[in-house]
């Protein structure tokens, strides 16, 4: 029953599906955090919906990424454009933070955007609908990581505050694991190709966001809401493409 606040917590927080949010604290917020895979796996299957008409390809994966932005409230876009345009502008954490928060976008957050989106457009229209699935799994999972105890908030306000360190040592492991089997199923119920290649798409993508992780935590001090998005965008992406890349 605990866990249902920590679910709650999550769908609400990254999907625009209607739940009645009834405890708010750190301690839901590490559970909910653990539990964003699991949201990926409903996002990705509900998102994918488009790649299953008769449409050109290229036109479902537009579609079907649109219909995730939807679905997420183009959060986890806005956070990728505020990083993109914080990192961007070279300057110091507190500047770079101050530049985040503003509601415009800048230069280095539309390049951020254009590109993360034709990149993702075109890999999905090779890769398919089990690959964004995999890829939405992917860049939840990547949340998992990066709220873990050693990262820390890079300010002491807003959602990344809320989540940063939450998630217990231990977590972040078995999520990766039953993000495997989960992908690994999915792999080898959708054929015909290798079982492997959901897998290994997944771990790529969140191999590239925590190296994404990295540099942010360095250049801000750790984590924020913006963070936190891009890293989901950016998994998302590089997952594609490896499956695109191994299929």
């Amino acid at each position: 029953m605990r866990l249902m606040h920590g679910l709650r917590f999550a769908v609400g927080t990254l999907s625009v599906f209607p739940v009645r949010v009834e405890r708010v604290d750190r301690e839901v917020a590490g559970q909910a955090m653990t539990l964003a895979p699991a949201v990926g796996l409903v996002l990705g299957l509900a998102a994918g919906l488009p790649l299953l008409l008769p449409w050109p390809p290229l036109l479902a994966a537009a579609l079907a990424l649109g219909l995730l932005a939807v679905l997420t409230r183009g959060l986890h876009l806005d956070g990728l454009a505020d990083l993109a345009d914080g990192l961007g502008s070279g300057k110091p954490a507190a500047q770079a933070l101050d530049i985040m928060k503003k509601s415009d976008i800048g230069p280095f957050g539309v390049m951020a955007l254009v590109f993360t989106l034709v990149i993702q457009v075109a890999a999905l229209a090779e890769a398919g609908y089990p690959a964004l699935v995999a890829a939405c799994v992917a860049g939840r999972l990547a949340l998992t990581w990066a709220c873990r105890a050693s990262v820390p908030a890079a300010r002491p306000g807003g959602l990344g505050a809320m989540v940063a360190g939450t998630v217990r040592p231990s977590a972040p492991w078995l999520a990766t694991l039953a993000a495997l089997l989960a992908t690994a199923a999915l792999g080898l119920a959708t054929g015909p190709g290798p079982g492997f290649v959901l897998p290994l798409g997944l771990l790529a993508g969140l191999g590239v966001a925590l190296l994404l992780l990295r540099h942010a935590g360095r250049r801000l001090g750790g984590v924020t809401g913006d963070v936190l998005g891009a890293l989901v965008e950016t998994a998302t992406a590089a997952a594609l493409v490896v499956c695109v890349l191994l299929g």
